[in-house]
């Protein structure tokens, strides 16, 4: 993969990146900053994500992959849990059409089967709705751990080799991202994690394997238009080789 297919074809300076990711980090401390409960910083992040998301329409970004309920967070207090899975469902309901008005295209990443009845079907039918359109794509990692994302790869592979579709010494690096979330999408170019936290934490572990990273000490809560600004700005002074030696005179 050259650089130049990481990059938007259509942006004349030739530095905004297609496939931006973020682990959105600061939501409990926000609320603890402010004398709050947890849960209202989680539904203060939901303002960030919706500004987030519009700058990703107006910058032309092909993707938006945002980090948001791992499937490490279960073991958090079972109110918190409680309480997101319902702020989620609120959030599909309240947002969905928004979404379809402005052509993006909704998709789920993660192991859907653990959650209630309930917010499956409200899942299915904000997917459903959206499917057809072909502006920014919005994935949204809900119970997603990047090695499950692998394992769940494997398996499908391993299934494929039992039933002889596929020999052992056919399989690839492109074999296994085939049955990777987001497999159809450009790489992802951008990783940005707000909370002063400098780690993955099991997001998009094959994904992000040439991805430049940008933290920032913002909380979640308070990460606005400025903020991304910043790290597309950052992101415009890497120089990215994909392993390669940096060119003569460098």
């Amino acid at each position: 993969m050259s650089s130049t297919n990481a990059l938007k074809t259509d942006d004349p300076t030739g530095i905004t990146p297609r496939h931006v990711a973020i682990i959105m980090d600061g939501n409990g401390r926000w609320a603890k900053n402010q004398g709050k409960l947890r849960i209202s910083g989680h539904k203060a992040g939901v303002k960030s994500v919706r500004r987030s998301v519009s700058f990703a329409v107006s910058n032309n970004m092909d993707a938006l992959t945002l980090y948001a309920f791992s499937s490490e967070n279960w073991s958090r207090p079972q109110q918190e849990v409680l309480a997101l899975m319902e702020l989620f469902v609120w959030a599909l309901d309240s947002e969905v059409k928004s979404l379809h008005k402005h052509n993006v295209r909704l998709r789920i990443i993660g192991d859907i089967s653990r959650f209630n009845a309930r917010l499956q079907e409200r899942i299915r039918r904000a997917e459903e709705l959206t499917q057809q359109n072909n502006g920014l794509t919005l994935n949204i990692a809900a119970n997603y751990g990047g090695r499950w994302d692998i394992i769940n790869s494997i398996r499908h592979i391993a299934e494929q080799v039992q039933e002889g579709q596929v020999r052992p010494d056919q399989i690839t690096e492109q074999t296994l991202e085939q049955h990777l979330c987001m497999h159809d999408l450009p790489p992802v170019d951008l990783v940005i994690r707000t909370g002063g936290e400098h780690r993955i934490s099991n997001f998009l572990l094959w994904q992000v394997a040439y991805a430049e990273f940008y933290f920032t000490d913002v909380l979640w809560p308070d990460f606005d238009e400025q903020v991304f600004e910043g790290a597309l700005n950052a992101f415009a002074q890497r120089e990215r080789r994909y392993g390669g030696a940096a060119p003569d005179g460098a």
